[in-house]
């Protein structure tokens, strides 16, 4: 095999993998669903996936922030999302799998917004 073909073919398997494990959700509890509610932090509008930093509150008081990931933006649009859905300030809820590490971190299925709508994520 020639060099360029050797890298070409190497780069479309680092390309690939890599997207691959980018859409994996191996690092998530998906089987046993977690809600965590709290005050928006920020909101990033950002692709590949948006995100939502939420800080929440334990019995105690002491706060957590949690990175709440959402789908790309195509997704959350075609679910009814725009920019403005959440603001800093706002008191929603996020359900879906937890980090398995334990990190205060999840991939939501679902946010309950201020109002109580529920909207998928």
């Amino acid at each position: 095999m020639n060099r360029r073909a050797l890298l070409i073919t190497g780069l479309g398997v680092l390309v690939g993998s890599r997207l691959s494990a980018h859409h994996s959700t191996a690092m998530y509890d998906m089987a046993n669903p977690v809600t965590v509610k709290g005050s928006v932090k920020r909101f990033e509008w950002t692709n590949p996936h948006a995100f939502i930093y939420l800080e929440v509150k334990d019995d105690k008081g002491a706060s957590t922030e949690w990175e709440i990931e959402l789908m790309s933006l195509n997704h959350l649009r075609s679910y009814g999302w725009i920019r403005t859905t959440v603001k800093p300030g706002d008191v929603i809820s996020a359900t879906g799998g937890a980090a398995r590490s334990g990190a205060p971190s999840m991939i939501a299925g679902v946010v309950e917004l201020p109002d109580g709508r529920k909207i998928r994520s």
